[in-house]
């Protein structure tokens, strides 16, 4: 009798709740296919994976000893972190081939398991900058991040992350060089709809203001009958009931439900341009490269965005929409004012060839030949 052939094991940690992180979700889809593949993360187990560690919702992973910090003793900072003496208990040394670990930190924690192939490391974020708007998070918490990068992730066997902009300063500050993997959705079998009289715009994503109030206060100034929806994840602070309220009514601004991750693209194909306005407030804002980028385009609507460079360089490199002088409500509302059904039109027909590049078919290479090159090491 032959035995079925063992697959390579493969451990995934993330500190998000899996069921709604895009991205991690992704991997998993892509790797349980040709792997054995076991979870760590918040949140129930996600489907096909062959076991899932499910990190108590009571245990806040950023929780850390302020004392340590503030003496920036990091490495017992790191090793007294509530999470980290967890799942220290449950996850078994050696057990696995290769180790993935999103974000930097759970990088010490997969180098710690010694998986017998080695770590991928996936960086969402420029760590050492993530919240620098903050004077206090730039004095006590940014050093604590350069350490985890300097001393940990350096060690890492591979490394990708979501944009050029990050790959680029983590290359100059700690000489790692890592791999691109940007955050598209996979490709959606969807056609451009028709454009109307009125350009129907739109954006998905999370209801907070700074993401926000520059496209509201703008469409309080486009003259061109331009609406805009809005599909909103509630953060609990009181700003979406308080859109909802200050846009009852509105036939210009509409606030709607969140949609589920996997219905997103289709929901927004119904639209013609999808617009998003991010504020450098930070490096890592100035370098986004979000998910819902990459849902406009399998959307196959036009864009129309701030001049944030890594998103730019796409929108101009595959002429998919159009991108405001700066970032402030004027500009914003000039770009909307300007479109016309036809150059719309354009623009969706030009997403609808860019769809078949910026999609996680394409993308996602990155994972398994970091993956692939592990498993091949003597």
């Amino acid at each position: 009798m032959t035995r079925p052939p063992v697959r390579a094991s493969v451990l995934i940690i993330s500190y998000s709740p899996l069921y709604r992180d895009a991205r991690v979700l992704r991997q998993i889809r892509l790797l349980k296919e040709r792997y054995a593949v076991t979870t760590v993360g918040y949140g129930p187990a996600p489907e096909g994976v062959v076991e899932h560690v499910r990190i108590p919702d009571e245990i806040v992973y950023w929780h850390k000893d302020r004392r340590l910090l503030l003496a920036r003793a990091y490495q017992r900072t790191y090793d007294t972190m509530p999470v980290q003496r967890w799942l220290r208990a449950r996850l078994p040394v050696g057990k696995h081939d290769v180790v993935i670990a999103n974000d930097v930190d759970t990088v010490p924690l997969a180098i710690g398991l010694e998986p017998r192939r080695g770590v991928h490391a996936d960086l969402h974020e420029y760590a050492p900058r993530q919240n620098e708007e903050s004077l206090p998070w730039r004095l006590v918490v940014a050093p604590y991040f350069r350490w985890l990068v300097r001393t940990w992730v350096t060690r890492a066997d591979s490394v990708t992350t979501v944009s050029p902009g990050l790959a680029a300063e983590y290359r100059r500050e700690f000489g790692i060089e890592a791999g691109l993997v940007m955050n598209a959705p996979p490709r959606a079998e969807l056609t451009p709809t028709p454009v109307g009289g009125s350009i129907r715009l739109v954006h998905a994503g999370n209801g907070v203001p700074e993401r926000l109030e520059t496209m509201l206060t703008a469409m309080d100034a486009v003259t061109s009958g331009a609406t805009l929806d809005l599909y909103l994840i509630d953060q609990g602070t009181g700003y979406v009931p308080s859109l909802r309220k200050r846009y009852r009514g509105s036939d210009q601004v509409r606030i709607h439900d969140p949609r589920p991750t996997d219905e997103i693209v289709t929901t927004l194909n119904a639209y013609d341009v999808g617009v998003y306005v991010l504020p450098p407030i930070s490096f890592n804002f100035r370098h986004a490269l979000p998910n819902k980028f990459f849902d406009f385009v399998q959307a196959r609507l036009g864009v129309v965005i701030g001049p944030s460079p890594d998103m730019a360089a796409l929108v101009r490199q595959h002429d998919v929409g159009v991108v405001a002088p700066d970032f402030s409500s004027a500009s914003f509302a000039a770009a909307v004012d300007a479109l016309t059904p036809a150059r719309v039109a354009e623009m969706k027909a030009a997403s609808h060839v860019a769809a078949a590049t910026l999609c996680a078919d394409q993308q996602v290479t990155g994972w398994t030949d970091a993956v692939q090159a592990l498993l091949g090491r003597a």
